[in-house]
């Protein structure tokens, strides 16, 4: 069980957010929601995580707008898993330059989800 293990999933879709959190939960993590980018910052300021889940495109703020903010405001190294409907090169370039753990293309696998995020939280 990982139950001291925090993730933020910020995801838009309520399908996705839905199914995320489920896996998350089988899985033994406790998971804190944001439905958009506001919400994702003001939970990124007031709680530490051992993981962001995150899409790119989000209301308020994108996905790569808060992995800048965590790092260069927060200044934390935390492992960020994009998930996203966009398999953009150029995107994932971006992304990879702010130091993402990963990036895996909507819709997905719950398995490789699961497998993706022990992986990322071994390392």
């Amino acid at each position: 069980m990982n139950n001291s293990m925090r993730i933020l999933i910020c995801e838009d879709n309520k399908l996705a957010l839905k199914t995320i959190s489920v896996v998350l939960e089988r899985e033994g993590y406790k998971s804190d929601t944001a439905e958009n980018g506001y919400d994702a910052l003001t939970l990124l300021k007031d709680n530490l995580y051992d993981m962001v889940i995150v899409d790119i495109h989000l209301p308020y703020h994108s996905g790569l707008e808060l992995v800048e903010y965590l790092r260069t405001d927060l200044r934390l190294d935390t492992p960020v898993l994009i998930v996203s409907a966009f398999s953009d090169p150029q995107m994932q370039r971006q992304a990879a330059g702010l130091g993402i753990a990963g990036y895996i293309v909507k819709p997905f696998n719950p398995t490789d989800l699961v497998n993706r995020i022990r992986t990322i939280l071994k390392n």
